[in-house]
């Protein structure tokens, strides 16, 4: 008897079986335990998972955290400038370092900017340094840079040009290209945008109805194609075309003439047009910092000065954004000084020094993230250390080598060359590449970014018609691609021609640029790598050092952050800087393989003899995989007891560690309960098999066939009458849309579907290849067909049964059909290959191309797994699905859940058109109820690999000597209805699921850890310093920052047993409250006896002294409440409502009603259509304050501009910046003296709070001294079972760890979903969903909003593998 682990691995839920499978007759097979474990993912998680985004999870509080630290060091920055200020004597501890008083706003830049040409003091100079200090600019560094912020431009020599010659971008572009030039430097945006200004003024004059202040606005920054885009829907314009040879100078040309004299309105449209690409060339962040600098040097200002110069012509001009190089404030800082120096000899060199470059514009260098580098699968070996008294083990080894390397590049030219494949199309003949055609297409890829099959095949081949390769396309070196576009670039600015080297020939670009760099004097060395070469000369050649230049050079302290590269690269390339600067603009990506230099120098000598990786690497002395031991090695082999989670951070998505801990956890549970399994099988879920690109791919395909399956189906609905459509009939109404190009007629036959017999049982839908020698049911395999033809074709291929029935004759006419819907993107290309695919050319493989481990968290999950059983086998679900039908599995989801829904007549039942019986859970799938992973694990622990070798050679069923007909035999047996199905793996094994099945408890990962700990180190002296540091495990509060506002809130309050002193005193009316208070004062204070009862006034009435007036039953009571506002942009999707001030709501509420209540139309454009408040003064409303959120806590106490704490009247500390404290931790549930329970809800910000102060998270001694009892607490996921008054159901009756009793359990086992304040949320644990259906509400889901009917649910935890371990709280 073999024990077997099946696991059924998704992206946040692992369905495990164990099983025993019997190995002789003599045994028979069983299910030992199922179970699930769901690991829910975020909504983040989940979504950029599927989409293939590699952000990491918490890449959005890391760059808040960088933004906090970033903070941090401008406060130690500052407090250091202050004490060495100090230190010096121009300031002491009681200077005012900032602006106090009236008539101070801007005193400090108006220092600032004075004292470049003016005496200040020292104390003034003080103040002028911390504001320095407190913005330095920016600092470029190319290994940090975003693509998104565009590019820093460094023509200030063009700009100079252009300001002397009272030229615009397009002349001077013009001239160059006139003389012969031909490349086009970048330009300032300010110099772009003043010659589309220019254009316009010009063309309005003879246009003003079209070029209209209004249209300028919409037009201007545009891109080209919005630009062109907005004449259309303006004025229905088009722009003009470059119709002569040269069309670039044509363009340039149309831009003088638009400044000069009247061109035809499409000739000023075209050239605004290319005015604004050139502007959106040069925008972006950078571009933005370029034009500042350029106006600083134009104007001859400091930063400073300029600066002071805009508040001068605008107060409330807005400083925040205004971003300048560092070195334009390192000028101002030297402006500063040298001027100061002539008027205070304090001023010394050694203070310059201190307060410049070890204060204020100190940056220290980019930490070296070597040590996050992997280590080479192949170098690597372990190694225990003692590390803070504890012993573990880690790898050590050569690193990685980067991708971008050339060293790398080569190899994986080499990698994807020895397996290509060339197939004959006619014959079906496969052969591997000679050696000689590998390296014709290795030449070729060697300065290309790709091949595509075609391009390769022409290469190798004179007739490459008929011939396939196995790879679409081939990637080449990407990185001599990138360096091979900038020689293209620097030959055109050389002057010797343009090129487009990416449709060239190889040999004949090398040609090309060897030559030219030969004759221009450049050092031709850079354009060759040789991989041979031995030792460190292969570092030391040119090629490789220009690559290692410009893959780790990070900046310097220039303004572009690039002047030393530069010069690095012309003396390397022995070139002018001009050229060195096109290739100081490359970077390349920080990526790295899973090989370091080293094993790859060893590995691909063998590669390029023609080798392939595997027997190159044994070649090498490697083993190329941990997987490829012998038969000898595998019996010696030490296996783990068990498994070692992976450490925080190993891998580089979060959300693969994540899912592989889990398996691990689960695996682990499964050997503690049951022992160690002989053997594993596993199917991955799809998503987990795929690349991040392909994942992107998959979730996009899916979302347009739901979307499209919604369409059909209505139109079944509607056109054919079908009211309960099945996913069959949505196949068949597809298939026969693609027949519409065929005359809606058949491809085999040509025979005509009338729309009336597409849903009959005259038409089949056939499968091209035969599932009797394919195992291929995928909608690329299928077609429509006449039942009488689809019983004739019998077991052949479509095309060998048009061959026989039909003749020569009739398969070319049957090609010509296939072929034209194939033109017209009717059918795939995959469908078109199978209805000409002879029988003989069936893929021998299909199974096993999915099942293949290309992806790293499959090869990651089977290496994990093989360390502790020797045999770990990959299905797939295409296999599944087929046993899982065989085995009768396929609606015992539907079974199990079948009695709640239909107690809720939430059930269909109908007779389809054949009369059989179907039955239906409405608006439900197997997917709606966790246990559907555990019932594909317990299919997939039964997958022999001989079930998996018969399904993927069908084709070789005929051959009775075989080893497939020999598995046929024993496994499969024909059905009533004659077809082949594999035998069950025991009598009785579909009712032993069901049983099982209905004692799963779904376990899930609940959310109790509130803290990491961490470990800090700091280096101090000569040692280092160990912190623990508390890092929270989520958000500890919502970003949004709120005010607060006090107001009056009058309420009309019955007067009764709750009127004590406390609330008497916000009665309203003063007469009132007196008698109130006098009637309480009589019975002692209390309340109850004074006001209730007898004495209720109604009964008693009371009345006003002096007087026969009573006082009512109700009176008005008077509180504040406290309002947390936020200040929001009007905008559409404003909330009236939510407007504090009145005055304001009712000028809002009345420009809504001017727009009929659609505040899309009300709320926009509001600097041309303005709300005014008071339209004389010119006030307008463009941000209003709205009422927030209900409870914050504050985050900071009120400062003044100094930073000191500032009292109230009553000498008490002011809180301001109030948060929301986001997602609620968990709610104590305790029981008062009097019997009932009461609840305190504890926010995560106060679970961390009190963590860090040493405290429990969870408070079990609150009020302890009232008498009152804990009870239990309430996390997300955890579990409770609550008893059934329908059934009876009494949870302390019974022993809730016995498994026996899990059956019982189940129904009755809810988790945790959400909790507020006296509402809580919980959803039975079997449940996918998080719909609230009213009808199903008790059963899917609970709703409590009273504490006390939480009494006598009972609180139980559940492990990894669904076992109850404890009950109550723990």
């Amino acid at each position: 008897m073999k024990r077997i682990l099946g696991l059924d691995l998704g992206t946040n839920s692992i369905g495990w079986a164990l099983v025993n499978e019997a190995e002789n007759t003599d045994e028979k097979s069983s299910i030992v335990k199922l179970g699930v474990r769901v690991n829910p993912l975020t909504v983040d998680e989940q979504k950029n998972f599927e989409i293939g985004k590699s952000i990491p999870t918490n890449a959005a509080r890391t760059l808040k955290r960088n933004a906090r630290r970033n903070l941090q060091r401008y406060k130690l920055r500052r407090d250091y400038l202050i004490k060495c200020l100090r230190e010096y004597g121009w300031i002491d501890s009681d200077t005012m370092l900032y602006e106090w008083g009236n008539h101070t706003t801007f005193e400090t830049y108006r220092l600032r900017a004075k004292a470049v040409t003016e005496e200040i003091s020292l104390e003034e100079l003080g103040r002028v340094l911390l504001m320095i200090n407190k913005k330095r600019g920016y600092k470029s560094c190319r290994k940090v840079k975003s693509s998104d912020e565009g590019q820093l431009i460094d023509s200030m020599e063009i700009a100079m040009d252009l300001y002397h010659n009272d030229m615009t971008p397009g002349e001077y572009v013009y001239s160059l290209l006139s003389k012969g030039k031909k490349y086009v430097p970048a330009f300032y945006r300010s110099d772009l945008l003043n010659e589309f200004d220019r254009i316009w003024n010009c063309q309005s004059v003879y246009y003003p109805d079209i070029l209209t202040p209004q249209f300028k606005e919409l037009v201007r920054g545009k891109n080209a194609q919005g630009t062109s885009k907005l004449f259309k829907q303006q004025y229905n314009l088009f722009t003009a075309d470059n119709k002569e040879k040269d069309k670039r100078l044509q363009a340039y040309r149309r831009r003088i003439d638009a400044l000069k004299k009247r061109l035809d309105i499409e000739d000023v449209a075209a050239a605004l047009c290319d005015v604004n690409k050139d502007v959106n060339a040069s925008s972006g962040y950078l571009g933005a910092i370029s034009d500042r600098s350029k106006k600083l040097f134009f104007n001859k200002q400091t930063v400073g000065q300029f600066l002071m110069s805009e508040l001068d012509k605008d107060s409330h001009f807005s400083v925040k954004n205004e971003v300048f190089y560092r070195q334009d404030y390192l000028n101002e800082f030297e402006a500063i000084w040298e001027r100061q120096a002539l008027y205070h000899p304090e001023l010394t060199k050694d203070r310059k020094k201190m307060l410049r470059d070890v204060i204020i514009f100190y940056q220290r260098p980019l930490k070296s993230q070597k040590e996050l580098v992997a280590c080479c699968e192949l170098e690597k070996h372990c190694i225990e250390v003692i590390k803070d008294g504890k012993t573990r083990s880690i790898e050590i080894g050569a690193k990685v080598c980067p991708k971008s390397s050339p060293l790398f590049q080569e190899f994986k030219i080499w990698h994807v060359l020895n397996n290509l494949k060339v197939k004959d199309k006619t014959t079906g003949d496969e052969r591997f590449l000679e050696l000689d055609e590998k390296e014709t297409l290795f030449s070729e890829l060697t300065i290309k970014s790709k091949l595509s099959k075609t391009e390769a095949l022409k290469l190798l081949y004179q007739k490459p018609k008929g011939l396939d390769l196995n790879y679409d396309s081939i990637e080449g070196n990407v990185t001599q691609a990138t360096l091979f576009t900038a020689f293209q670039t620097i030959i055109a600015m050389t002057g010797h021609g343009e090129y487009v080297f990416s449709k060239m020939p190889s040999s004949e670009v090398m040609s090309i640029v060897e030559g030219l760099f030969e004759g221009l004097g450049f050092n031709t060395s850079v354009l060759h790598f040789d991989s041979g070469l031995e030792g460190k000369a292969l570092e030391k050649q040119d090629a490789y050092r220009l690559w290692h230049l410009l893959y780790s050079y990070e900046g310097d302290n220039s303004v572009t952050g690039t002047d030393g590269l530069v010069s690095k690269i012309a003396n390397l390339l022995h070139c002018e800087k001009e050229y060195a600067k096109v290739l100081s603009g490359i970077t390349f990506q920080p990526d790295y393989g899973n090989l370091s230099a080293k094993a790859i120098r060893r590995i691909l000598p063998h590669m390029r003899a023609g080798n392939e990786y595997s027997l190159s690497c044994e070649y090498a002395g490697y083993k190329h995989s941990r997987r490829s031991l012998t038969k000898e090695e595998l019996e010696q082999k030490i296996f783990k007891n068990h498994l070692e989670l992976l450490p925080r951070n190993s891998l580089r998505n979060p959300v693969v560690e994540k899912i592989l801990n889990q398996m691990i956890n689960v695996v682990n549970a499964v050997i503690n309960e049951y022992g160690k399994p002989d053997e594993i099988r596993i199917e991955m879920a799809r998503e987990l098999k795929k690349s991040a690109k392909e994942r992107e791919e998959m979730t996009a395909a899916i979302n347009k066939a739901t979307s499209e399956h919604e369409r059909i189906k209505e139109i079944l609905n509607k056109e054919f009458g079908i009211q309960h459509v099945s996913r069959n009939d949505i196949v068949r109404y597809k298939l026969y849309c693609e027949l519409k190009n065929n005359g809606y007629k058949t491809l085999y036959s040509d025979t005509y579907i009338p729309r009336e017999k597409l849903f009959s049982k005259e038409v089949d839908i056939e499968h091209i290849l035969p599932q009797a020698r394919l195992f291929d049911d995928s909608f690329s395999n299928k077609t429509l067909e006449y039942r009488s033809i689809n019983i004739e074709k019998s077991n052949q291929t479509a095309w060998d049964y048009v061959v026989t029935k039909r003749g020569e004759n009739g398969a070319a006419q049957y090609k010509k059909r296939v072929d034209e819907l194939l033109i017209v993107g009717a059918i795939s290309k995959s469908k078109h290959d199978k209805l000409l695919m002879k029988q003989e050319d069936i893929p021998k493989d299909f199974i096993n191309r999915d099942l293949r481990d290309t992806q790293y968290i499959a090869r990651k999950a089977r290496e994990i797994l093989e360390d502790i059983v020797p045999i770990v086998v990959s299905t797939t679900g295409a296999v599944t699905d087929r046993l899982r039908e065989d085995w009768q599995l396929v609606d015992v989801m539907q079974e199990l859940n079948w009695n709640k829904y239909a107690q809720q007549g939430l059930t269909e039942e109908w007779n389809d058109k054949d009369g059989r019986k179907i039955r239906r859970i409405k608006e439900w799938t197997k997917r709606n109820d966790h246990r559907h992973h555990a019932m594909d694990a317990l299919t997939i622990a039964f997958t022999k690999h001989s079930f998996i070798q018969y399904l993927n050679n069908l084709n070789a069923r005929s051959d009775k000597s075989g080893s497939i007909y020999a598995i046929e035999q024993k496994e499969l047996y024909r059905d009533s209805h004659g077809k082949l199905r594999f035998v069950m793996p025991f009598e009785g094994f579909r009712n032993e699921a069901k049983r099982q099945l209905e004692n799963i408890l779904v376990s899930i990962k609940a959310k109790n850890k509130v803290v990491t700990r961490n470990v800090n180190k700091a280096r101090r002296g000569s040692g280092h310093q160990a912190k623990v540091q508390l890092t929270p495990r989520g958000q500890l509060h919502n970003e949004t920052i709120y005010g607060s506002i006090h107001r009056y809130v009058t309420k009309l309050e019955k007067v009764g047993g709750n009127f004590n002193s406390e609330q008497i005193a916000k009665v309203a009316n003063l007469r009132y409250r007196e008698a109130l208070q006098a009637r309480l004062e009589a019975f002692g204070g209390d309340a109850k006896k004074a006001f209730t009862g007898k004495n209720a006034l109604d009964k008693n009435p009371l009345y006003l002294k002096n007087t026969r007036t009573e006082v009512p039953l109700k009176v008005k009571t008077v509180v504040t409440e406290t309002l947390y506002t936020i200040r929001k942009a009007v905008a559409p999707d404003l909330n009236v409502d939510k407007v504090i001030d009145a005055k304001v709501r009712k000028v809002l509420e009345k420009r809504l009603q001017e727009y009929g209540g659609d505040p899309k139309k009300a709320f926009v454009n509001l600097d041309e259509n303005p709300i005014y408040l008071n339209k004389v003064k010119g006030i307008t409303i463009k941000r209003v304050a709205i009422t927030g959120v209900s409870n914050a806590i504050a985050l900071h106490d009120k400062k003044n501009v100094g930073g000191h704490i500032m009292l109230d009247a009553s000498g008490r500390k002011q809180p301001v910046d109030f948060v929301n404290t986001g997602n609620n931790h968990h709610v104590a549930i305790y029981r008062d003296t009097e019997g009932n329970l009461q609840e305190v809800v504890v926010s995560f910000y106060e679970a961390v709070a009190r963590t860090s102060l040493g405290l429990p998270v969870i408070d079990r001694e609150y009020r302890k001294e009232d008498g009152w009892q804990f009870l239990f607490t309430m996390k997300q996921n955890e579990y409770f079972v609550f008893p059934n008054p329908v059934t009876g159901f009494n949870p302390e009756e019974i022993d809730l760890t016995d498994e026996s009793n899990y059956a019982l359990i189940s129904p009755n086992l809810f988790r945790v979903q959400k909790f507020t304040i006296k509402d809580y949320f919980f959803r039975h644990h079997l449940e996918t969903t998080v719909e609230d259906a009213a009808s199903l509400r008790d059963i899917t889901w609970k709703r409590i909003r009273a504490t006390n009917y939480l009494n006598n649910i009972i609180k139980v935890r559940v492990n990894h593998i669904g076992r109850i371990v404890s009950v109550g709280e723990y």
